[in-house]
């Protein structure tokens, strides 16, 4: 949800972008940069690479707005080109791993203990290292649902899969995240 400093999906100026308008595009670059980061950098967890793959998302983006039928569905569209771009990163890459720099750690928000907040890091950790483990498309799937908030509909656009297949991903992503977290559900859960 987006916060009050940030206009929600329906109020960008999108219009005013395809007209060209720069202040219109530094809006909507404001209110997706991070969010898309974010996104980027938990797929391929280096930050020069997310960084260029973010500019090359809104390179792309300003190219090809035109193509965009509703305008409500802009973060969507966005988050669609992203991921494309992150599955050519991987495809040139030859799928794998490419991380020589540490995923920076979140910054503690101040409340509770510091024993509470070692727990929360070392939930968090394995968390973030079991969803690791996913294989790319269940990773996506994941992490647009939970982390970016989007419905499933909107992640089948985004990824260019079927709402079936989307389903499928989000459930066997949270079972073996289950599995992984809990490994006594591995003899109770088949």
């Amino acid at each position: 949800m987006p916060s009050p400093a940030q206009p929600s999906t329906s109020d960008l100026p999108v219009a005013a972008a395809r007209q060209g308008d720069a202040q219109a595009w530094d809006i909507l670059l404001r209110r997706f940069q991070l969010p898309l980061f974010s996104y980027v950098m938990d797929l391929v967890h280096h930050r020069a690479t997310s960084l260029d793959l973010v500019q090359e998302v809104f390179l792309r983006a300003t190219q090809h707005l035109s193509s965009l039928r509703e305008d409500q569905r802009f973060g969507a569209w966005l988050f669609g080109i992203a991921h494309q771009q992150v599955i050519q990163h991987w495809r040139r890459q030859g799928r794998s791993p490419f991380s020589d720099e540490p995923v920076p750690e979140d910054v503690s928000d101040g409340s509770a203990s510091p024993d509470g907040d070692a727990i929360r890091d070392e939930d968090a950790a394995e968390l973030l290292g079991a969803i690791d483990q996913l294989p790319l498309p269940q990773r996506s799937v994941i992490l647009l649902h939970f982390l970016e908030d989007f419905p499933l509909a909107e992640i089948a656009t985004i990824t260019g899969a079927s709402l079936g297949t989307v389903k499928s991903r989000l459930h066997y992503a949270k079972r073996a995240l289950r599995h992984r977290l809990n490994p006594q559900c591995s003899e109770r859960d088949p």
